[in-house]
């Protein structure tokens, strides 16, 4: 039985947020959510609306947290591949930049002003989507990037700046590149995608996978890890990292917790 604890989740009232904060609660641990809109799940009092750019408000949901789970994000590239002009346009400097560039970086701040201890961070397995296209799998976690385009791209800032604040400010921090967990309205784009089924990642794993990540006792100052369930045809991505560190294993494969 684990001590309770206080964390902040940001980006709660998503798909996968969601998972998280009920897997947390039914573990006895008091959750803020952080979002866009209030966190299902939680009393008014624990789910804080506001933007990652608003640094005072992520730091007041943040103040006496044991971790902050970083999973608030724009969530894709608006367009990709890019179409011909003029429909050629992108979301980088509207969305993708503040929520994924500026966000991570007020997360960080947040926790080195207010001593928390531990971050986990929301990647993406799209930062090596190269690896994935050639077959060349599992991919691990010392796999250069080759990110699939710009979100991906926010993704290795966010990597590289939880690297940094973890050497430079003593905080344990964990980069985990989660599998795709579909949300309403890309159960066709998912079905029709090839890596779809080994890429997956359900609710369930994913509410498990952050619950480990916040429970084991000790990480190391920085580390990156996979989170997917099990695959159907081919392993994608290679979990040992996740195992070691965490004594996490996927349970699920697709398409549990498609409903």
């Amino acid at each position: 039985m684990h001590t309770p604890k206080r964390i902040l989740v940001t980006g709660s009232a998503g798909r996968i947020g969601r998972a998280v904060v009920s897997e947390l609660v039914a573990r006895g641990h008091h959750v803020v959510g952080f979002d866009l809109f209030p966190t299902p799940g939680l009393p008014p009092e624990q789910s804080v609306v506001g933007s990652l750019t608003d640094a005072g408000a992520i730091r007041e949901a943040a103040r006496g947290a044991n971790a902050i789970v970083h999973l608030a994000a724009t969530a894709d590239d608006a367009r990709y591949p890019r179409g011909a002009a003029p429909d050629d346009g992108d979301n980088f400097l509207a969305d993708l930049v503040p929520n994924n560039v500026v966000g991570p970086y007020q997360i960080m701040e947040a926790a080195r002003v207010l001593k928390v201890p531990r971050v986990i961070l929301a990647s993406t397995g799209q930062v090596i989507d190269g690896h994935l296209r050639s077959g060349n799998m599992p991919v691990t976690a010392d796999s250069a990037p080759r990110p699939r385009y710009l979100y991906a791209c926010t993704k290795v800032f966010l990597e590289a700046l939880g690297q940094v604040y973890a050497k430079e400010h003593g905080i344990e921090v964990l980069a985990v590149r989660l599998g795709w967990c579909p949300r309403a309205g890309q159960e066709e784009e998912f079905r029709a995608s090839e890596l779809g089924p080994d890429v997956y990642l359900s609710p369930g794993d994913a509410g498990r996978f952050f619950a480990a990540a916040v429970e084991v006792d000790k990480l190391p100052p920085f580390a990156v890890v996979y989170a997917s369930s099990k695959y159907v045809t081919t392993p994608a991505y290679d979990l040992s990292d996740a195992k070691e560190l965490l004594g996490w294993e996927p349970r699920e494969k697709w398409p549990d917790g498609m409903g």
